[in-house]
């Protein structure tokens, strides 16, 4: 076991990573070793899966068992690395079981970032990162009809419009005035914004939560707007944070997430990082696409031939039935500005820079229809 490749994490990284491996070498040992349950089954689901009726045990395609056998791998459930030891190329775990390695492959995945807030309602605040915390919110939603939802970035709208979908009653809080405001043009945000609130999601912007408060059976959120807003639940969902800790204990650099070139490798030439815990040539990139790429290039490298990753021009598709929206971010570096054209069926804004070359857009609505003929005009995010 000399040979072994160990990949610590489950999801969609370490997979995409064991199974363009085994494509390539049917016999290099691989080792998975997952924190939860092991099994496979699409992250992204988790912010439209109410609406669809997908259960929990649904979402999940195969499970660990399965998985294994399909792969010809050793899947370890339940089994958390706590140290790394990149001088004697070996993990320790939690009940002390040291695990030698010949190429270790990080894919930790990412966590949600909580809110510093004030009340005595904090700890009742939920999350969804995995599928064993959309089981605890579908329990959760049980007897109860209103939610409340702090942050309108791009998960926090899908989740917005899959509750409204499904009945519920929808506040969303953000700091700023417009939902996905990180993402779009002021004419696109307003646009989303009256699409969403169609569809029965109420937003408050410009604001933030104060604190959160249990009162009886309720919880209260108190904004810095002096709004008060009363609800069953709350959803925090302001964005995430790359799982560093790990690789940093280690002595493995870190900067927003663990710091890989383009073969995605750590300053340890047997030690790699890809997925939402990576920092790729300076782009860290919490996307489907730039996992599968990055999985693709790793595995080759791992199979004895190094090759760098590269990104294409990758929009993202934003899951929001009530309002569907294509976005490929511009590197804001770069001098551009947006070219708006908006009507009552959709937006199309493009950014272009002082030649006119287009750098990014946002499709909403009916334009959504152009993003085959835009995408191939765009810059690659990584040549």
């Amino acid at each position: 076991m000399n040979n072994q490749v160990v990949i610590v994490g489950s999801g969609l990284a370490g997979y995409a990573v064991a199974r363009e491996l085994r494509k390539l070498d049917k016999e290099i040992p691989i080792m998975m070793l997952s924190a939860d349950h092991g099994g496979f089954y699409s992250k992204p689901m988790l912010s439209n899966a109410l609406s669809l009726g997908k259960t929990p045990a649904s979402l999940i395609n195969s499970d660990a068992t399965q998985m294994a056998s399909q792969l010809k791998i050793s899947i370890r459930p339940y089994c958390r690395v706590i140290t790394i030891d990149q001088s004697r190329n070996t993990l320790t775990l939690t009940n002390g079981e040291e695990i030698s390695y010949a190429q270790l492959v990080l894919a930790l995945g990412a966590d949600q970032v909580r809110l510093p807030l004030q009340g005595n309602g904090v700890a009742e605040v939920l999350t969804i990162n995995d599928v064993d915390d959309y089981r605890i919110f579908r329990d959760a939603l049980q007897g109860n009809r209103k939610v409340s939802i702090i942050g309108a970035g791009l998960i926090g709208c899908e989740f917005a419009n899959d509750l409204a979908s499904a009945g519920y009653h929808v506040e969303v809080i953000d700091i700023s005035p417009q939902p996905l405001g990180r993402l779009l043009p002021p004419e696109a945000g307003v646009f989303i914004r009256q699409r969403l609130q169609a569809v029965g999601v109420t937003f408050h912007l410009n604001t933030t939560v104060q604190a959160i408060d249990q009162v009886e059976k309720k919880i209260r959120l108190a904004l810095t707007s002096s709004e008060l807003i009363e609800s069953d639940l709350v959803l925090s969902s302001i964005g995430l944070r790359p799982r560093t800790q790990l690789a940093d204990a280690a002595s493995i650099p870190i900067n927003r997430g663990i710091v890989v070139n383009r073969f995605l490798q750590t300053k340890f030439p047997n030690i790699f990082a890809l997925g939402d815990c990576a920092e790729v040539d300076g782009h860290v990139l919490p996307f489907v696409m730039p996992i599968m790429h990055a999985g693709r290039a790793l595995a080759a490298t791992l199979a004895g031939t190094p090759t760098q990753v590269h990104y294409p021009a990758m929009p993202v598709v934003i899951k929001t039935p009530a309002c569907p929206t294509v976005v490929s971010p511009p590197d804001f570096s770069v001098k551009g500005e947006w070219h708006v054209e908006a009507d009552e069926n959709g937006v199309k804004a493009l950014y272009r820079d002082d030649a006119d070359n287009l750098l990014g857009f946002a499709l909403l609505g009916e334009a959504i229809k152009e993003k085959n003929d835009l995408t191939p005009k765009l810059p690659a995010v990584l040549p």
